[in-house]
């Protein structure tokens, strides 16, 4: 696949995955994104694939340079989805160079046994790689999500390669909307380290860019400032709409007649909300949407004095990636001792800027009482 005259897609599509990361579903497979910068008499491959599928890569590499040997290997990132060709590439060609950060080479011996100390050219930020007809420059992106990754800008194409920034879930032969599966990625894989983002946006708010090549996902060529600022929100924990997002658990049915009688409300009075089962939906997709929307619900039961398990692995997922800035209410059930609305402001104690909007309180089922609480509930997220 041609990007530009001089820039090829050498990647593959990983339809054999199930578990990205052993924990991400992704039904509509992965892509492992790899391209060739052509600059006549120098060549350069930017980063390798997964270990399944290096012989396919290393025959798109030969097919594309048809029958020249290659000058540089750039890797951005040490990840071994991105890395796990390195060795191979470079038996394969004991004449190419290896063009990388310092840490990704103490990674590389920690991987491979060897950094290729005679063959390689440590980068940081600022310098720059001459590759025939195209210069290069290197921004570091620590904590993107590793803390050896370099992303590379093509001065004359004016594209930046921003290795696992911008990237999706999904292979490049199937269609799904970009935004969800960006922002499942994003929040699932580099959600915590919106810091470090924020940062690079920053750097790469001073370059001139036309396209953005990415480790997973399609090239974004058009609409950038879409793309940007959604990365904008997500990094600065911005919500992208004003919703609301029902996350709950129930054992007997109870809890879940208090969240149809919330969901009942909310419709009465206009409010768009999305519900997740947490016990029977993929757990990404609810956490994404918390980070999507402006307020949440978390609707639980307690359980040997503490939450149901999934909620509780939800709430942990929120705040280890520093859910902050949003409107949260709470229904509780428990029989004889409520505890969820305790433990669960306990569980996110530290987090940011969160406006509290009540809690719903159930003794075994729902009654006159508590069903004023949950309406009180939808009033307040209806505001």
């Amino acid at each position: 696949m041609d990007i530009t005259k001089d820039i090829k897609y050498l990647g593959v599509n990983d339809h054999e995955v199930d578990l990205f990361e052993s924990q991400y579903k992704v039904p509509n497979g992965m892509s492992y994104n790899s391209y060739l910068i052509d600059g006549g008499d120098k060549t350069l491959v930017m980063d390798a694939v997964d270990s399944h599928f290096i012989s396919e890569w290393l025959d798109n590499v030969a097919s594309e340079l048809n029958g020249r040997t290659p000058d540089y290997l750039m890797v951005q990132h040490m990840e071994p989805d991105h890395s796990a060709g390195i060795f191979a590439f470079m038996e394969k060609y004991p004449e190419a160079v290896v063009v990388s950060s310092a840490k990704a080479f103490q990674m590389m011996k920690n991987y491979f046994g060897t950094d290729w100390s005679e063959r390689r050219v440590v980068v940081k930020e600022g310098d720059t790689l001459q590759v025939g007809t195209h210069t290069l420059t290197f921004v570091a992106a620590p904590m993107v999500h590793w803390p050896e990754v370099m992303v590379t800008y093509d001065i004359n194409e004016k594209i930046l390669f921003s290795a696992d920034g911008f990237g999706k879930f999904g292979a490049l032969d199937r269609e799904d909307a970009w935004d969800d599966e960006a922002r499942r990625y994003y929040i699932g894989i580099v959600g915590k380290y919106g810091q470090m983002v924020q940062c690079l946006l920053k750097k790469a708010s001073k370059l001139e860019i036309s396209k953005i090549l990415p480790l997973h996902g399609p090239v974004l060529s058009e609409d950038l400032g879409h793309y940007i600022s959604l990365y904008d929100k997500w990094s600065s924990y911005t919500p992208e709409e004003d919703s609301v997002t029902i996350a709950y658990t129930s054992v007997y049915g109870h809890t879940r007649e208090a969240v149809k009688l919330l969901e009942k409300k909310l419709s009465e009075k206009g409010v768009r909300f999305t519900t997740f089962d947490l016990a029977r939906s993929d757990m990404s997709e609810a956490v994404s949407s918390a980070f999507k929307t402006s307020k949440l619900v978390l609707a639980t039961t307690t359980y040997n004095g503490d939450i149901f398990p999934f909620m509780r692995e939800f709430v942990e997922h929120l705040t280890e990636r520093n859910f902050q800035k949003r409107k949260v209410a709470i229904i509780e059930n428990g029989s004889w001792g409520p505890m969820a609305a305790k433990v669960i402001t306990g569980l996110m104690e530290k987090s940011k800027d969160i406006e509290w909007l009540g809690t719903a309180t159930l003794m075994s089922a729902l009654n006159s009482a508590s069903e004023t609480q949950v309406e009180n509930i939808a009033e307040a997220l209806s505001k």
